[in-house]
Parts: structure tokens; sequence; C-alpha cells
């Protein structure tokens, strides 16, 4: 028997997503249209996100997306498939959506496995326009959007964990165990925000990361501020920030898994030198990691993350990267995206900055982000402008 959560759980989840993960925290307007993109076998909570979004006076547009519905697309795809970019259509539905709401539940989190990675790449390559458009809609305050996951048997599979226990952590991330999870969530913003503010005035410019398999140094600028708490996935524990890629030196050793393009890899070992990956390794699905590695500038950092295990209510490995990058536990996590950055980093109105600006400040630009996590005990020491330097996260805590 498939197993949904209760009626309730469900509409505290929705309430959340569209009452305050969207619009920074302060939940949607009346008359502003939302993109709802929910799998099938997601269906009773995007009954809970539509009521939600018209109760709030709002306009629902729905993309209900077919379980195990990928593999036979890339099988079947000739070039001219994969090529092929909705432009009219896209443009359009950018054009028309103030915010987007997109669960995660995954029926087969291998469905790609053994597809040609080139594949793969070739196809989100020719999707990057709407990836662009929506970051410029964004980055002029006109679009939010969230990430949210909806626990599926094969999800929990994945993480050794019953679909019970898979949900008992989702509750309990997303405060669904809480009379009230939006207050819950706003004292959680409130202290990542301090935590923020106390980063910003720093005036950090280089991170050094040390531990037993991590020795990494990621640049920064004062062209950049620290960021989270902003709704964008939910749940969400995270301080990030975009560094300047062509400061990143040194190695890094990943301590759990990465699913990404249908795949399972697993042990990666990146290496950089003049803020480019020279050497890539993994004990499985290795030539995923470098095909993707090998896409225009995802050989390159586009974010760098840490999370505090004291505010992190999520205390298992989940098998999905939306928890994963936000794991507490005993030391929380570090993580870095290859790919793009985020340019609502930049301190000032990224709408107002031109193409080539962002390349003279070292923000990143590319078809790819992906977050590969490590949660191992590790020292994070800020070298600040003044060429002082100052621990900011030990043993899984910030210290500041």
């Amino acid at each position: 028997m498939v197993f949904h959560p209760s009626e309730e759980i469900l509409d505290k989840y929705a309430n959340t997503l569209v009452n305050f993960a969207l619009n920074s925290g302060d939940g949607i307007k009346k008359g502003e249209v939302v993109l709802l993109q929910v799998p099938e076998r997601a269906k009773p909570i995007l009954k809970s996100l539509r009521k939600a979004v018209l109760k709030a006076g709002a306009h629902p547009i729905t993309q209900f997306l077919p379980d195990d519905f990928s593999r036979e697309f890339y099988e079947l795809a000739q070039d001219h498939h994969l090529e092929f970019f909705p432009d009219k259509y896209l443009k359009g539905l950018v054009d028309q959506m103030d915010h987007t709401i997109s669960i995660i539940a995954e029926t087969n989190p291998k469905e790609l496995e053994g597809i040609e990675p080139k594949k793969i790449m070739a196809r989100e390559k020719a999707l990057n326009p709407y990836k662009k458009w929506r970051t410029e809609k964004e980055n002029q305050g006109k679009f939010t959007w969230t990430l949210a996951a909806y626990g599926t048997e094969q999800m929990a599979s994945e993480a050794n964990l019953s679909v019970e226990e898979y949900w008992e952590q989702i509750i309990n991330a997303c405060y669904l165990d809480k009379e009230d999870p939006i207050t819950e969530w706003r004292n959680v913003f409130s202290e990542i925000e301090r935590v923020k503010e106390k980063l910003n005035s720093m005036k950090i410019r280089t991170v050094h990361v040390k531990g037993e398999n991590i020795d990494l140094k990621i640049g920064l600028d004062e062209k950049r501020k620290w960021m989270g708490g902003d709704g964008r996935n939910i749940p969400s524990f995270e301080v990030f920030i975009s560094p300047d890629w062509r400061r990143t030196e040194g190695k890094i050793k990943f301590n759990q898994p990465l699913y990404r393009y249908g795949n399972l890899v697993k042990d990666i070992e990146l290496e950089f030198n003049e803020g480019r990956v020279t050497n890539s390794k993994a004990s499985q699905n290795e030539h995923v990691l470098k095909e993707m590695i090998a896409t225009e500038n995802a050989d390159k950092v586009g974010e760098f993350s840490l999370t505090d295990s004291r505010i992190s209510r999520i205390t298992k490995f989940m098998a999905e990267t939306l928890f994963d990058e936000n794991m507490g536990g005993e030391f929380g996590n570090t993580h870095i995206a290859l790919g793009s950055a985020y340019k609502d980093s930049y301190p000032e109105n990224p709408a107002e900055v031109k193409k080539e600006e962002w390349e003279k400040m070292g923000y990143n630009d590319s078809s790819v982000h992906t977050d590969i996590i490590s949660t191992e005990d590790r020292t994070v020491t800020a070298i600040l402008e003044d060429g002082s330097e100052k621990v900011i996260y030990q043993k899984g805590k910030f210290i500041i």
C-alpha cells in the first residue's frame, strides 16, 4: 500500500510553501500567478497547494508531471530533439508567472542510469535560456520560487529508511509537527539573518576550509554578500555565498553521494588550480561526474555554503540534495556547487549589471548548478581584508 501523510500535514506543508516560502518569506498576494510543478506520485500535495493558492486569492497554473517518463525520451531522442527549445511557450510562461513551487517526488532515483551523459548535458544546455529568463526576472524582484520534497518509497529506500521514517524527517525538518510552522520558520530565519549580518560585516576576502579530507581556499570579494533564509528551499538552514571562482585553490573529498541526472555518484574528489577543477575522481559513475564538469563553466565554483548543526532539524541522510545540503547532525555540513553562481549574492541591484561586469567580478555562469556535500568535521577560517584571520565555523557550528 502506498503511504501518504495526513491531509492536515499536507495542508500545513502547502500553507508554509505558499504563504511563507514564496515572496522571500512574505507569501503570495491576491491576483498573482503561481506555477505548481508536481509529479504524479505527489498528487495529494497538489490538492493542498492549489487550495492554499486559491484561498490567498492568487491564480494557480498546474504542471502535473507523469512518473518514470524521462528515460524513454533520452532513449529515442535524436540530436534535433535534444536541441529543441520551445521558446514561445516557455517565454510566455516566464512572463505570466510570479512564483513557482516545484515538488520533488522521485519514483526511480536512478531512472537515467546508463543513458549517455552527453545527451543529458545537451538537453540542459538547450533549456538554458529558460533558466536565464527566470533568473533575470528574479533579479528584477518580479519572481520567486521554492522547492520542496514529497517522500516516496523509492526515495526512502535509497536512504535506507522506511517511508514512514522518511516522512518523519520531512515533518520534523519543515516544522510540520508544530501548530504554526510559519512562526517557527520566522524564528529560524531570524537566526540565519543574524549570522549573515555578522559575516557581511567582517569584510572576508578568503575562506580556508581545513579538515582530514579537505584543504580548500575559496576567494570572495567586496562585491559579494552572504545569503540564506529567503524561502527558496523548504527546508533551508544554510548560509551561502557566490565566490570569485578564479580564486579557488586546493582539494576536497565529499563523504556524501551525489544523485544527479538519474545516477548515483559516490566518493567524489575534486582538485582546484587557479579556479578550475584540474582533477576529479569518483568510485562510482565517475564518467557522469567528468561529463558534467566538461560542460561549459561547470569546472568552476558557483556557491559555497555552511549549515550550523544547532539550527538544522535534519538528522539523517535523505538521498536528496534538497535535504542533504541542509543536513545538521554532529558537524553540520559544507557544500559547494559546481556551475552557475547566484547573482543575487551581489550586494546592489543585480538587474543593473551587464554580462561583462559579471565576468570581471568572477561570478560564474553555466547551465549546470550541482551541489556536492560533505558532513565531515572541518574548521573554516576567514581571512579578512586587513590580512588578519578569524575562525568562523568549527565542530559544525558558527562561532561568531
